[in-house]
């Protein structure tokens, strides 16, 4: 199985629909963590809703406009990361994490998304990696400043959660800046 070291009992893998059972048990220790901030766990309140998602990610991934992995400690999955878009086309692509409990304050998402900068402005030759989270999510926003993204700018109301409107900070990355933060690191 292809997967990428993260940490010495970490690594990062794809999540395709087969896993649907493992997604949908993580999802269920994520849950409460993870709908403050964003739809995702909602959008799998069943096994079945679990395996329709990995599926519509493996359809992206087969269109190449989206791909979904997860990231597995002492090979219980305890997050991920995704390419909620992917446009070479446009040369831009969106990254997003989630966790729970269990997988933070080790590094993982942060080395997760080091690699997913890497495929995209490396391996593919994008030219941007956004990065869209609430301002209030102190966790999210500081894994786009600690792999070197710069702050855009808010965009105010941007999407209704749990029925109140919110605002959405933009991060991003462009290749070159990418680059140099690669040569910086060593």
């Amino acid at each position: 199985m292809f997967a990428i070291p993260l940490a010495p009992d970490a690594e990062l893998r794809p999540l395709e629909p087969w896993q649907s059972a493992e997604f949908f048990a993580h999802i269920q220790r994520a849950r409460a963590q993870v709908d403050r901030w964003i739809q995702f766990a909602a959008a799998s309140p069943d096994p079945l809703s679990a395996r329709l998602m990995l599926q519509r990610y493996a359809d992206k991934q087969a269109g190449d406009s989206g791909r979904i992995y997860g990231i597995w400690a002492e090979d219980v999955l305890v997050g991920g990361c995704m390419f909620p878009t992917f446009d070479a086309d446009m040369g831009v692509c969106e990254i997003g994490v989630w966790t729970e409990p269990a997988g933070q304050g080790r590094g993982l998402i942060t080395a997760a998304v080091r690699h997913l900068l890497d495929y995209a402005l490396l391996d593919r030759g994008l030219e941007r990696a956004e990065w869209h989270c609430s301002p209030a999510n102190d966790r999210s926003w500081a894994v786009a400043k600690r792999v070197g993204m710069t702050a855009e700018g808010v965009l105010r109301s941007a999407y209704v959660h749990n029925g109140v409107r919110q605002d959405m900070q933009i991060w991003a990355i462009l290749r070159d800046e990418w680059i140099t933060v690669r040569d910086t690191e060593g």
